[in-house]
């Protein structure tokens, strides 16, 4: 089966015409034309489904589009969820694939479904369509597509789609290769860095890039330390806000217990965050006021430090930057202060990657 991918970009393209943004502003003309795929030489599945190829099946699924060729081979178009047909919600998945089409900038979290299901798989490739000004340029484009396990190709690009093998035919630096398979697999295994510290302000953006570099794996659990907000409105609003964001395949646990999770294997972790587990902690040694209890938060802080040291897992922790403001008023908020500043520090110092968030621009520190 022959796929042509004769525009990658939005409906609109990318630059979209007559777009201010400053996305659209930043990339160069026609740098992705609008969406247009074509299987064969008569079937289009974008920018609207239409005309037939001999020998070829077309079903609808609750994910997409998907194309059964004579041979048996099968690709997956996964567009944005509000251009699926309203037959397609809540029909049945897609089976398992050989390429997988998606707009991934809609929502990372559909890829990881559809690895969790086995709709992709080891020997899946998947290629990104639809890019546009949901992204702030080419580089950040290529940023998120490389934490997600997605590839990029131009327009032009022609695969040859076979059971379980792809072949690209034409576009960019095509030489006939064979393009990969899943990089993250159906077990979420990656390359990516195992210990990933990202650092920041209250509203930085630091938990949605901390979200945004798991979404697209099968299995991740989240460790909210913080309280639920029973009894306060505000922080009940803030947790739901969160809780929404998340894939729902997700699995939540809400615990102050990182260390115990750290030693365990199992799926990836995302801590959520150090700020409030350090606090839960304050509140358990009666640290606030004691020297005794500051003495047992430093114990347990070691603790937490040799379990990240030594974790089996992957892991992704948020956590507070508090040293850029003005010096506490109090002795309690100053402790606190010291003893989150010195708990980054040495989780840092035993993470392969660091980063800074600040408006919600990501600064790599390590």
């Amino acid at each position: 089966m022959r796929v042509r991918l004769r525009g990658t970009g939005g409906p609109l393209g990318w630059p979209a015409p007559g777009c201010r943004c400053a996305s659209c502003g930043r990339v160069p003309p026609g740098l992705r034309r609008p969406i247009s795929i074509v299987v064969g030489d008569r079937l289009r599945l974008a920018p609207a489904l239409g005309g037939a190829e001999p020998g070829h099946a077309v079903a609808a699924t609750a994910d997409g589009w998907t194309v059964t060729g004579p041979d048996g081979a099968r690709v997956l178009y996964a567009p944005a969820r509000d251009a699926l047909p309203e037959p397609c919600h809540g029909g049945d998945p897609a089976p398992p694939c050989d390429l997988v089409l998606i707009d991934v900038l809609d929502d990372p979290g559909r890829l990881g479904d559809l690895r969790r299901r086995g709709v992709v798989h080891d020997r899946t490739p998947v290629v990104a369509v639809g890019a546009d000004h949901r992204v702030g340029d080419e580089a950040e484009l290529a940023r998120r597509l490389a934490l997600w396990g997605v590839h990029a190709v131009p327009d032009g690009t022609v695969l040859e789609v076979r059971p379980g093998a792809v072949r690209v035919l034409a576009g960019g630096d095509a030489k006939a290769e064979v393009l990969p398979g899943d990089p993250l697999g159906a077990a979420g295994v990656s390359r990516a860095p195992r210990r990933t510290l990202l650092l920041g302000g209250s509203g930085s953006g630091k938990s949605a890039e901390a979200e945004l570099r798991l979404a697209a794996l099968p299995e991740v659990v989240y460790v909210a330390t913080g309280p639920s907000g029973e009894g306060d409105p505000e922080w009940a609003e803030r947790v739901r806000a969160h809780r929404e964001r998340r894939p729902a395949h997700w699995r939540t646990v809400e615990t102050v217990d990182v260390t115990g999770l750290l030693r365990e294997e199992g799926p990836p972790l995302l801590v959520d965050g150090l700020g409030t587990w350090l606090a839960a902690v304050f509140d358990a040694c009666g640290a606030w006021e004691s020297r005794a209890g500051a003495a047992e938060v430093t114990r347990r802080c070691d603790e937490l430090v040799a379990a990240w040291r030594d974790t089996p897992r992957r892991v992704v922790a948020v956590s507070d930057e508090v040293g850029l403001g003005v010096v506490p008023a109090t002795a309690s908020a100053r402790a606190f202060r010291d003893a989150l500043g010195r708990l980054n520090q040495r989780l840092a110092a035993e993470s392969e990657e660091v980063a800074l968030v600040v408006a919600g621009r990501l600064l790599p520190l390590s």
